[in-house]
Protein backbone atom coordinates (compact mmCIF):
# COMPACT_ATOMS: atom_id res chain seq x y z
CA UNK A 1 0.00 0.00 0.00
CA UNK A 2 1.59 3.32 -0.88
CA UNK A 3 1.87 6.01 1.65
CA UNK A 4 -1.10 8.10 0.11
CA UNK A 5 -3.45 5.50 0.08
CA UNK A 6 -2.47 4.42 3.48
CA UNK A 7 -3.25 8.39 4.59
CA UNK A 8 -6.46 8.09 2.79
CA UNK A 9 -7.28 4.96 4.32
CA UNK A 10 -6.31 7.07 8.20
CA UNK A 11 -8.08 9.98 7.05
CA UNK A 12 -11.06 8.39 6.22
CA UNK A 13 -11.50 6.18 9.41
CA UNK A 14 -10.54 9.23 11.57
CA UNK A 15 -13.85 11.14 9.72
CA UNK A 16 -16.09 8.35 10.34
CA UNK A 17 -14.13 7.98 13.92
CA UNK A 18 -14.59 11.87 15.48
CA UNK A 19 -17.78 12.77 13.17
CA UNK A 20 -20.21 14.46 15.62
CA UNK A 21 -24.02 13.12 15.06
CA UNK A 22 -25.76 13.31 12.54
CA UNK A 23 -27.01 16.95 11.63
CA UNK A 24 -30.70 17.49 13.12
CA UNK A 25 -33.22 18.04 9.97
CA UNK A 26 -35.69 20.69 10.37
CA UNK A 27 -39.55 19.00 10.27
CA UNK A 28 -42.13 19.98 7.59
CA UNK A 29 -45.44 18.94 7.52
CA UNK A 30 -49.03 19.96 5.60
CA UNK A 31 -51.65 21.41 7.81
CA UNK A 32 -54.84 21.01 6.99
CA UNK A 33 -57.86 22.52 8.11
CA UNK A 34 -60.93 20.84 7.57
CA UNK A 35 -62.76 22.07 9.88
CA UNK A 36 -65.68 25.06 9.01
CA UNK A 37 -63.50 27.92 11.30
CA UNK A 38 -60.26 29.83 10.21
CA UNK A 39 -57.18 28.42 12.38
CA UNK A 40 -55.31 31.99 13.43
CA UNK A 41 -52.66 30.07 15.29
CA UNK A 42 -50.88 26.73 15.16
CA UNK A 43 -47.94 26.06 17.88
CA UNK A 44 -45.55 23.15 19.06
CA UNK A 45 -43.71 21.84 21.70
CA UNK A 46 -41.39 19.12 23.01
CA UNK A 47 -43.32 16.63 25.08
CA UNK A 48 -43.47 17.68 28.56
CA UNK A 49 -42.43 21.42 27.99
CA UNK A 50 -44.60 24.25 29.52
CA UNK A 51 -44.39 27.07 26.74
CA UNK A 52 -45.51 26.89 22.96
CA UNK A 53 -43.15 28.13 19.90
CA UNK A 54 -44.07 30.80 18.04
CA UNK A 55 -46.99 30.98 16.18
CA UNK A 56 -46.05 28.53 12.89
CA UNK A 57 -48.66 30.17 10.71
CA UNK A 58 -46.94 32.94 8.86
CA UNK A 59 -47.68 36.51 10.28
CA UNK A 60 -50.43 38.27 9.01
CA UNK A 61 -51.84 34.89 7.80
CA UNK A 62 -55.12 32.62 8.99
CA UNK A 63 -55.21 29.39 8.10
CA UNK A 64 -58.81 29.91 6.22
CA UNK A 65 -61.36 26.78 6.65
CA UNK A 66 -60.98 24.19 3.17
CA UNK A 67 -57.67 25.20 2.70
CA UNK A 68 -53.81 23.39 3.56
CA UNK A 69 -50.68 24.83 4.17
CA UNK A 70 -46.65 23.58 4.92
CA UNK A 71 -46.07 24.15 8.09
CA UNK A 72 -41.95 23.85 8.80
CA UNK A 73 -40.58 23.33 12.61
CA UNK A 74 -36.85 25.15 12.26
CA UNK A 75 -36.04 23.87 15.90
CA UNK A 76 -33.07 21.96 14.23
CA UNK A 77 -34.06 18.75 16.92
CA UNK A 78 -34.13 15.13 15.43
CA UNK A 79 -37.63 14.46 17.41
CA UNK A 80 -41.26 13.78 15.81
CA UNK A 81 -43.12 13.68 18.81
CA UNK A 82 -44.39 17.20 19.54
CA UNK A 83 -47.65 18.40 21.60
CA UNK A 84 -49.52 20.06 19.46
CA UNK A 85 -52.03 23.56 19.90
CA UNK A 86 -54.27 24.91 17.58
CA UNK A 87 -56.57 28.26 17.78
CA UNK A 88 -59.33 29.29 15.93
CA UNK A 89 -60.92 32.89 15.10
CA UNK A 90 -63.83 32.33 17.76
CA UNK A 91 -61.29 31.76 20.19
CA UNK A 92 -61.90 27.57 20.86
CA UNK A 93 -58.68 25.60 20.82
CA UNK A 94 -57.48 22.19 20.50
CA UNK A 95 -54.38 20.81 22.36
CA UNK A 96 -52.86 17.24 21.73
CA UNK A 97 -49.74 15.83 23.36
CA UNK A 98 -47.07 13.53 22.07
CA UNK A 99 -48.48 13.54 18.46
CA UNK A 100 -45.54 11.81 16.09
CA UNK A 101 -45.68 14.76 12.92
CA UNK A 102 -42.88 12.42 10.97
CA UNK A 103 -45.04 9.32 10.50
CA UNK A 104 -48.33 11.41 9.62
CA UNK A 105 -46.23 13.85 7.07
CA UNK A 106 -49.57 16.05 7.49
CA UNK A 107 -52.05 16.98 10.30
CA UNK A 108 -55.46 17.33 9.59
CA UNK A 109 -58.24 19.53 11.94
CA UNK A 110 -61.94 18.50 11.17
CA UNK A 111 -64.70 19.69 13.33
Amino acid sequence: MTKFAKFAAISAVAAFVYAGPAQAEDLDFLLINASSADIIEFQVSDPGDDYWTDNLIPSGYVLPAGNEIEVLIADGQSNCNYDIRAVWDDGSEYVEYDSDLCDLGEWEFTD
